[in-house]
């Protein structure tokens, strides 16, 4: 392959030669199999080819320009060609109601001695004696790398899309499958419907030719023989494949009711165990998806539409979702569990009106400027979605949450949803489902189109903490998903944003605080926020705390689209924080530079210009800049920025000095003193039960379990085990505590509770975790 692993190193390789070729559209057509632990079906991929994939999306391209990397060529083993006996199509058969795939497919009969596993295949690359071209340029076949592990493929063949019916009424070249897909993805936005329909029907027409395939660890490799350039490659090719029990994309676990489910996990891997894709940012595609599960199930997915279920038969039923905006395949989320919807108890007409749903269709589009990004039904053109402040919004969980749910999140989402659309503007999205997951979920929250993850432990205690969750994750809808960063390594773009951005909502949303209130609880979360960075710089690698470390080198690929994402596979990456807080101080120090009113006016302005597209931090920066008199800039400038924020390691200079020069507020005098007021009493004797403290103490569970941790309170280690296995998105740094503690009975503690629950827990938790204990 053109990118050599060192397996030394952590990092993460994106494999596909987007440069090349490009996804445009994913047709998924799926089987939840709970018995087996495995997803099957088949995905289509419809594809356009062009050299004009190698320019950037940058508008500071001249100030950065791109190098060119060696050309790159792809090793690849003697072709595996799996006999089919079954040469029917492999999809199901689809009936047309609204694009819902009705039908439960006839499966492929070639058994499992036709199932090459990666082992398998990467044991016959290691043998090679060939080499295909990976671009247009070589004399040999061109092969197209699509990201991918943990999957075993079945089958790949060739879409005759020239046999679909009706084809012909807007393609001029009926015969010319590729010339048809090509028009099919041009299609104009207004003509959305049609296109979502013809993708559809092309998803299932016959196949017109088995494909040479093969997988390696991380790729999977398919080529035509005797087809040598991206433009003859075959356009639209459909993958018979299943998952893995074991694979890194998914979850499959039981919910806090007991009942069997299973999710998407976002990272490290992304979804390339969940379906072959084009991994790449730059890859931004759309996708229609049809999953059929058990009658008890629900399925939730990124989708425009709120999917309702379609019986196929007794106790089966498919479920269709759809996306009309362009983004990349790592956004794409899914999760099929005995859900509730949670319902408030009593809804009133005015929230009915508010909450009325925009389709893209509606025909009140209004330019106020043109968008910069590809063509596509944009919301940021349709009048009347400009003004919506509360989109459509559902709210599901296991049965045994509903109650928590009802009380401390339904009534948050309205309010939080206002904020943001007071703060940014339009909602990139026209609708939200937000799901409580499993207790094994291994973060706070995270986010995607449509589909917001929330943890149990954000219900615990007050509405504070749920409703700056609640916001960090609705701020992710234009940073980190409207607006994308270019470069992966750049995750301050998207958690920087949302960490700063939630503080900003949360303040709006209370709208019982005066504004000097507010303005403490900002003041306090921020000095709360610097200790922790304080804690993180003194006990992680200095590399992995540079929020650019690619530097100049930001955003460049090889010849072929390839790359490798620094610290991508690192387990300890998940837990650290740097990028959230690095970043938060970053606009917060701009913010406070320039004023909020100048800044946030600026904040909306970006949104408008950059929305639908992706960016690296000097596109920030320098629009930032370019918007202030230069008498105003005060000596800022990008490369300042770079080398005191973005590409250094540790506590930013600017940042020191304003910390040393701050006085804190009045809140934060008053929390400092309350501490010392309680350390002070903890260390008296106790001599009384403290039941009713700990009572109290359940609203800041996380906090308790340390201090029990702390001051070898063996009373209430139940409450640490309690918490070990129900929250483990917080829990797992009390296996730190317990561990560095040196308490024989703690210890035995911690390797109790992870024993019961590793088998539960997600992979790089569980290794982060084991590396403490043993």
């Amino acid at each position: 392959m053109d990118i050599k692993l060192d397996p030394s190193r952590d990092d993460l390789p994106l494999m596909a030669n987007t440069s090349h070729i490009l996804v445009k559209h994913y047709v998924l057509d799926l089987d939840v199999d709970f018995e087996s632990q495995i997803i099957e079906g088949t995905i289509v991929l419809f594809f356009e080819s062009g050299n004009k994939f190698k320019k950037q999306s940058s508008s500071t391209e001249e100030t950065y320009p791109s190098e060119s990397n060696e050309a790159c060529k792809l090793r690849t083993p003697e072709p595996c060609h799996i006999p089919v006996t079954n040469t029917r199509t492999v999809s199901s058969k689809m009936g047309y109601n609204d694009f819902v795939i009705c039908g439960k497919g006839e499966k492929d009969t070639s058994g499992k001695d036709g199932n090459h596993d990666n082992q398998e295949q990467a044991s016959g690359i290691s043998s090679s004696k060939y080499c295909c071209d990976t671009g247009n340029h070589g004399s040999e076949d061109f092969l197209l790398v699509l990201d991918c592990c943990d999957l075993s493929v079945l089958k790949v063949e060739e879409v005759d899309v020239a046999a679909v019916p009706g084809i012909e009424k807007f393609t001029r070249s009926p015969k010319l499958r590729n010339q048809i897909v090509r028009e099919l993805v041009a299609l104009p936005a207004d003509r959305w419907r049609e296109q979502l329909d013809y993708y559809a029907r092309c998803s299932q027409a016959p196949g017109c030719g088995e494909l040479l395939f093969d997988i390696d660890t991380w790729s999977l490799q398919i080529r035509k023989t005797g087809v040598q350039t991206a433009t003859d490659f075959p356009h639209a090719i459909r993958i018979q494949y299943t998952t893995k029990p074991q694979g890194r994309s998914v979850t499959w676990t039981s919910d806090q009711s007991g009942r069997p489910c299973v999710y998407t996990m976002g990272s490290p891997i992304n979804n390339r165990a969940l379906f072959p894709c084009q991994e790449p940012p730059v890859a931004m595609s759309t996708w229609q998806a049809t999953v059929r599960a058990a009658a008890s199930f629900v399925v939730l997915m990124s989708g425009e539409n709120s999917a309702k279920p379609t019986q196929l038969r007794e106790g089966c039923s498919s479920w269709h979702y759809y996306v009309t905006m362009p983004m990349p395949a790592s956004t794409f989320t899914i999760a099929v569990g005995s859900w509730t919807e949670v319902k408030p108890e009593i809804c009133s007409s005015n929230d009915l009106a508010t909450e009325r749903s925009f389709s893209p269709f509606e025909a009140d589009f209004r330019y106020v400027g043109g968008c910069g990004h590809m063509e596509y039904p944009c919301r940021f053109q349709n009048a009347s979605a400009t003004t919506q402040e509360i989109i459509p919004h559902r709210v599901f969980a296991p049965v045994c949450l509903k109650g928590a749910c009802q009380e401390t999140l339904l009534p948050l989402i309205p309010p939080c949803l206002s904020a943001a659309h007071s703060v940014l503007g339009t909602h990139p999205f026209s609708r939200l489902d937000v799901l409580l997951v499993p207790a094994n979920f291994p973060s706070l929250g995270m986010a995607s189109p449509h589909l917001v993850f929330l943890s149990q432990s954000t219900l615990t205690g007050m509405s504070q903490f749920c409703g700056t969750r609640l916001c960090h994750e609705i701020a992710h809808a234009w940073f980190g998903l409207a607006i994308g960063a270019r470069d992966w390594t750049e995750e301050w773009l998207s958690e920087g944003f949302a960490t700063h951005l939630e503080d900003v909502f949360w303040a709006k949303a209370q709208q019982q605080l005066a504004p000097h209130e507010a303005q403490e609880q900002r003041e306090l979360r921020a000095c709360l926020r610097w200790r922790r960075l304080q804690d993180e710089v003194r006990n992680s690698p200095e590399d992995m705390q540079v929020l650019r470390p690619n530097k100049e080198k930001t955003g460049h690929v090889s010849d072929s689209g390839s790359s490798v994402i620094k610290h991508g596979l690192n387990p300890d990456k998940v837990f650290m924080q740097v990028h959230y807080l690095k970043g938060y101080f970053l606009l917060r120090f701009l913010a406070r530079r320039l004023g909020d009113d100048t800044y946030f006016s600026f904040l909306r302005k970006f949104v408008h210009t950059f929305h639908g597209q992706l960016i690296l931090s000097q596109d920030f920066l320098q629009m930032l800049l370019e918007s202030i008199p230069e008498e105003r800039r005060l000596e800022l400038s990008v490369e300042n920025i770079f080398q005191d924020w973005l590409e250094s390691s540790g506590i930013p200079q600017p940042l020191q000095r304003e910390r040393l020069a701050g006085a804190e507020c009045g809140l934060v005098r008053q929390v400092s003193a309350e501490v010392a007021k309680w350390v002070r009493v903890n260390r008296r004797p106790r001599k009384r039960k403290r039941k009713e403290t700990e009572e109290v103490l359940e609203k800041v569970r996380h906090r308790w379990c340390e201090l029990v941790v702390k001051h070898k309170y063996t009373e209430a280690y139940r409450n640490v085990e309690r918490f070990l296995q129900e929250d483990q998105a917080m829990g797992i740094y009390l296996y730190g505590e317990l561990m560095v503690s040196e308490d024989a009975r703690q210890q035995h503690l911690a390797r109790r509770c992870f024993e019961l629950s590793k088998e539960q827990m997600d992979r790089s938790s569980a290794e982060v975790v084991a590396e403490m204990l043993y």
